[in-house]
Parts: C-alpha cells; structure tokens; sequence
C-alpha cells in the first residue's frame, strides 16, 4: 500500500445495523483501517444507524481510526485550500 499514492487518502465506508468493523486505533495495522483480530487496540463497531464513516489509511490521524485530515500539508488560504481538495498544483 505505501507504493499507491492513493493510500493516504481516506476511506469513506458505509456501515449498517448489524455489521461488525474492527478498526485500528493504534495505527500500526498493515491494513488500515482494518485492525487484525489479535490487537489489544481496537474499536470494535456496530453500528445502530446507517452511516458513512471517514476512516484512516495512513496512520496519521489523531483520532484514529477517523481521518482528521492529516494526510494534507496545512494550506494557509482558500485558495490553497481548494487546490489541495482538487489535487492541482
């Protein structure tokens, strides 16, 4: 994964009633934001609504495993700001 430039990006995934999500919280997953079964730190989620969540893929996060956006360098003005959401220079 650390060779696709898209792995930084975060996952949007829809979760429903029912379903079960392990996910990292300690960032040292192989597979984020998966977590594998044997890690003390993991979420355990079932969801009782519907929803997308914005999970982590590379470990930055300070709120793993949510994306808090730092993938991104900061960007100081709007305009910077809206190059970086459209991926131009």
């Amino acid at each position: 994964m650390a060779d696709d430039p898209l792995s930084i990006l975060p996952e949007v995934r829809l979760v429903r009633p029912g379903e079960t999500h392990r996910l990292c919280q300690c960032g040292r997953s192989s597979s984020l934001p998966d977590c594998h079964g044997s890690c003390a730190h993991s979420l355990l989620l079932r969801p009782e609504r519907e929803q997308r969540l914005l999970l982590c893929r590379c470990g930055r996060s300070a709120d793993l495993p949510y994306c808090d956006g730092s993938h991104s360098p900061p960007a100081s003005g709007l305009g910077d700001k809206w190059r970086r959401f459209i991926g131009k220079a």
